[in-house]
C-alpha cells in the first residue's frame, strides 16, 4: 500500500491507461479488504490470530510474486489487486490489533503504537526501494521481489513467535495478576456482544468518522508521489519524499499511542486529524518542495495513527468480547473510504488535469471527521475497569 503511489506512473505508462484507471486497482483492493475484514475479525474471535495470520502471510507473498506474469491488460492488474485485498486483512491490522488489546490494558495505546512501528518503517523504506527496483527491473518484477521478501522474513517470524493471549504462556495482561484468571476464549473476555454494539449511535458515529478520514488520508498519501512529480520533483525525489510519510507514521503511531493512554481519545483524534487537514490544505494551495514534504508529513501523522486509534476506541467503547468483528467493521469503513477516495482523486485529476479541486473536497471531509470525534461520549471500558455487566453502551453525545 505504501508504495502504491510510486508504482502509479509506471503502471499507467506501461498499460496505456490514465491514473484514474490505475487508481481503480487500489479501489478494488480496498473493496475486497472492506468486504473481508469483518469476516477475518469473526475468525479471530473464534479461532485466534495464529490460525488466521500464518496462512494469510504465505498467500500474500505468493500473490505478489504472481505479479511477474501480469500481461498488458488492465483487467489482469485488477485481479491481482483484488486478490491482495481479499487476502491481506488476514495478516494486517485486525489480527495484530486483537493481540495487542488482549496483552495490554493500562498501556494499550502505547502498545498499539509500538506494534505499528513495522508498517511505519515500511512506509519509509518501501517507496525509494520500490522506485529503485522499478527503474532496474520494471514494476512487475519489483512487486515479485517484495513478495519474495515476505515469504523469507515475516512468515517465519510469525510461525516461531506469535502468541494470541498471555494465558498461553502462563502470563497475565499488563504483567500483573488480576482478581480473576484470564482465559483465551472470547466468551470470557469483558465486553459487549455484536448484537449490543451495532445498534448504538456511538458505533455509527465511529464508522462514519473513520469513513471520512479514510477517504481523505488514502487519497492524499497514495497520490503524493505523482502530485510532487507533477510539481517538478524527479521520480526518485518524489519517492523519497513519500518516504517522509513513513517518518510521520512513526511519529503518529507512537505519539498517538502515548497520548491515548493519558488523554481522552476523542480529543487526541481532534488534534491528529486537524493536523492532517492542515497538510491537505497546504497541498491544495500548491505546496511543493520542502513545503510539499511538510504537508505530506502532516497528512501522514493521521494516516499512521488510524490503526491504533480505531483499535483503541473500539476496545474502550465496546470491550474485547466481540472486538475482532467490531474492529473489522470499523476498519472496513476506513479502507472502503480509501477505495473511493483514491479513485476519486485519480479521476478528479484526469478530469481537471490538476489535483487542486479534489484536494479541497478532501480537506472538507477531513475537517468534518475531526469534529465528529468530539461527539463521542465517555468510555464504557476504561483502563483497569472490569464491568460486571455489558448490556448498555453510552450513546454519542447529542
Amino acid at each position: 500500500m505504501y508504495a502504491f503511489g510510486v508504482f502509479l506512473k509506471a503502471v499507467s505508462a506501461d498499460l496505456h491507461v490514465g491514473r484514474g484507471a490505475v487508481s481503480f486497482g487500489f479501489t478494488i483492493h480496498n473493496l475486497g479488504t472492506a468486504a473481508i475484514s469483518p469476516f477475518i475479525g469473526l475468525l479471530i474471535d473464534r479461532f485466534g490470530v495464529r490460525r488466521v495470520a500464518l496462512p494469510a502471510s504465505l498467500l500474500i507473498g505468493i500473490v505478489l510474486i504472481s505479479a511477474r506474469w501480469i500481461g498488458s491488460s488492465v483487467s489482469q492488474y485488477y485481479v491481482f489487486y483484488l486478490a491482495l485485498g481479499l487476502i491481506g486483512p488476514g495478516a494486517g491490522v485486525v489480527p495484530y490489533g486483537a493481540i495487542a488489546t488482549r496483552w495490554f490494558d493500562r498501556q494499550r495505546g502505547l502498545a498499539l503504537g509500538l506494534m505499528s512501528f513495522g508498517s511505519g518503517i515500511a512506509a519509509m523504506v518501501y517507496p525509494p526501494v520500490a522506485q529503485r527496483l522499478i527503474s532496474l527491473y520494471g514494476w512487475r518484477s519489483a512487486y515479485a521481489l517484495l513478495g519474495t521478501a515476505i515469504l523469507v522474513i515475516p512468515f517465519f517470524i510469525l510461525w516461531l513467535l506469535i502468541k494470541d493471549d498471555p494465558s498461553q504462556m502462563g502470563l497475565y495482561r499488563d504483567g500483573v495478576v488480576p482478581g480473576l484468571l484470564q482465559t483465551s476464549t472470547s466468551r470470557n473476555l469483558p465486553g459487549l456482544t455484536w448484537s449490543e454494539i451495532w445498534p448504538t449511535s456511538t458505533f455509527a458515529l465511529l464508522v462514519f468518522a473513520f469513513f471520512l478520514a479514510g477517504s481523505s488520508a488514502h487519497a492524499c498519501v497514495l497520490h503524493l508521489a505523482a502530485l510532487l512529480s507533477d510539481r517538478g520533483a524527479s521520480a526518485q525525489a518524489a519517492a523519497n519524499a513519500v518516504s517522509i510519510v513513513g517518518v510521520a507514521m512513526l511519529f503518529g503511531r507512537a505519539g498517538s499511542g502515548y497520548f491515548l493512554d493519558r488523554f481522552f481519545a476523542p480529543h487526541v483524534c481532534l488534534i491528529l486529524f486537524g493536523q492532517s487537514a492542515l497538510g491537505i490544505a497546504l497541498l491544495a494551495f500548491g505546496a511543493s518542495g520542502p513545503i510539499g514534504i511538510l504537508a505530506g508529513f502532516l497528512v501522514g501523522i493521521a494516516f499512521g495513527a488510524e490503526v491504533e486509534v480505531i483499535a483503541y476506541l473500539v476496545s474502550r467503547y465496546f470491550g474485547l468480547r466481540s472486538f475482532g468483528f467490531a474492529y473489522g467493521v470499523c476498519f472496513s469503513s476506513f479502507v472502503l473510504a480509501g477505495a473511493i477516495g483514491t479513485y476519486l482523486m485519480g479521476a478528479g485529476f484526469d478530469r481537471t488535469r490538476s489535483y487542486t479541486m479534489p484536494l479541497i473536497f478532501f480537506l472538507v471531509l477531513m475537517l468534518a471527521a475531526a469534529l465528529l470525534f468530539t461527539r463521542l461520549g465517555p468510555y464504557r471500558f476504561a483502563a483497569g475497569a472490569m464491568p460486571k455487566t455489558a448490556s448498555v453502551v453510552p450513546e454519542a453525545a447529542s
